[in-house]
């Protein structure tokens, strides 16, 4: 919901940690130079990545060449690719409290190469959640924590007590203000549009709360597997990966009341009084699954209990919701991917048509596509055409892709700028985090039973169980109108 877009960034070094890894690769990379492609980015910036990798500033480029052909959205003139491959260059070795190794160096060397007023310094760690604390210190050892802004990937702490020491040593060397807890998925246009979409139709709002809505569903399956993050998810598993991150974020946007503007600090506080508003989960809340062949993945334990699903029945115990259920489920292998919010309001209070046969299931839902076909559907029972009176299903779509004349914004794209114009309004608070992390403690120190399910289904059947007499809705592909 960022209203500085178009915003020029001061003059910046951005320096990118874990620069060799699979999400800079995938993610940083790219978005870096589609920035650059859609004049974005700061007049004056330079790149320094490191790693661990021994590899020269040309092989860097090399690699960073390889991954914006494969992962950028845009295409670029060669003249273009050379112009931004010169602002990169590379450092390889440790970063920590007590040695910052060539990369204080280098960052300084790119500070007076771009000359003029001191550049900022943007941070962003690539790395496993481990090395946060130890570069945070690095970077005040440095001294390089003056004019800096550091974006952190999740997870921030594995739990309570995890995310206590680490927010203590962080706030050792940064500001909040300095500090981007990143959530990606709290990027995408669809998950902001949840906003627009309440707050700026007069039609929709008056109906947000348990008075007309049944449920809600936030349904993040996935058709892949872990792949070669076997090392990761075993720390992690479904539960923290995907719920405690990513689902209850979205969760904030659904539920939160009206911010009295926009902008960082109204916004965030909403989504901090919903958090407040929730209630500790308990074991008959959730249900963990695992994948048949998980075990069998590299880097799994044979004898693994991680879970690869989660499922959650929350409640939001206010004035808007209170009684009323949010339902949230991710997980692996699952039968597709398809990432929505739907809203499932509740059946007219008198049933004109009991004695009509209904074509199909009954609908009466709001859909919220967050990918990969992003829009808004809204599906209701319609007549159909003839003599008599028979209902079936209808739907009315509505998607980015055929309704505005530009591309979407890839959220890392979205997330790096604003961390650029200094805007947090779409990144975590302290407090937030906090209070997420008191929500689930008998969870993480007490996990229920996980149960197989086969690859390619929709998970453990305690799922269908959890959700009951109610069922879980995905939408239909859209429609080719």
């Amino acid at each position: 919901m960022t209203v500085e877009w178009r915003k020029t960034p001061d003059d910046h070094v951005i320096v990118v940690l874990g620069a060799t890894g699979d999400l800079a690769r995938k993610k940083l990379l790219p978005a870096l130079f589609h920035l650059d492609m859609e004049d974005l980015m700061p007049k004056r910036y330079l790149v320094v990545a490191t790693s661990k990798d021994e590899v020269t500033d040309d092989q860097f480029r090399e690699f960073a060449r390889d991954a914006v052909d494969e992962f950028c959205r845009c295409k670029s003139s060669e003249g273009h690719w050379d112009e931004f491959a010169a602002r990169l260059s590379y450092v390889s070795g440790e970063f920590g409290p007590d040695d910052d190794g060539p990369l204080g160096d280098a960052i300084r060397k790119a500070e007076a190469e771009i000359g003029g007023d001191p550049p900022r310094r943007l941070f962003y760690l690539a790395v496993p959640p481990q090395a946060f604390g130890p570069i945070t210190l690095g970077i005040g050892a440095a001294e390089l924590a003056e004019r800096a802004r550091v974006i952190y990937e999740k997870p921030f702490g594995w739990d309570m007590e995890s995310f206590i020491k680490l927010n203590n040593t962080v706030h050792e060397v940064l500001t909040e203000d300095q500090i981007y807890r990143i959530d990606h998925f709290l990027g995408k246009e669809t998950v902001q549009n949840i906003l627009a979409f309440r707050f700026a139709n007069g039609m929709f709002e008056p109906i947000w709360n348990r008075d007309h809505i049944d449920h809600v569903q936030i349904d993040v399956p996935e058709d892949i597997g872990i792949g070669a993050r076997g090392g990761f998810y075993e720390k992690t598993g479904a539960f923290r990966d995907m719920i405690v991150t990513h689902l209850f974020q979205v969760l904030s946007f659904i539920a939160m009341e009206p911010p009295s503007s926009f902008g960082e600090q109204p916004l965030l506080d909403e989504k901090s009084k919903v958090f407040e508003s929730m209630v500790a989960l308990e074991p008959d809340d959730v249900v963990f699954g695992q994948y048949e062949g998980y075990q069998r993945e590299e880097g799994v334990a044979p004898d693994s209990r991680t879970e690869t699903f989660a499922a959650a029945r929350v409640w939001v115990d206010n004035w808007r919701w209170s009684g009323m259920p949010f339902f949230l489920r991710t997980g692996k292998r699952m039968a597709e991917k398809r990432w929505a919010v739907t809203l499932a309001f509740r059946e007219p209070p008198k049933q004109m048509f009991e004695e009509v046969e209904v074509q199909g299931q009954s609908r009466n839902h709001l859909t919220m596509e967050m990918g990969p076909n992003e829009g808004i559907s809204v599906s209701f029972l319609a007549k159909v055409p003839g003599p008599s009176i028979e209902l079936g299903p209808a739907r009315m779509d509505f998607r980015y892709a055929s309704s505005f004349g530009s591309e979407l914004i890839e959220a890392y794209e979205r997330l790096i700028h604003d961390a650029l114009i200094g805007d947090r309004t779409l990144f975590t608070r302290c407090d937030g985090i906090e209070r997420v992390w008191e929500l689930v403690e008998k969870l993480i120190h007490h996990s229920p039973a996980v149960h197989e399910y086969p690859q390619g289904s929709w998970g453990p059947q305690a799922a269908n169980e959890l959700i009951a007499p109610r069922q879980w809705h995905l939408p239909e592909p859209p429609t080719n109108e």
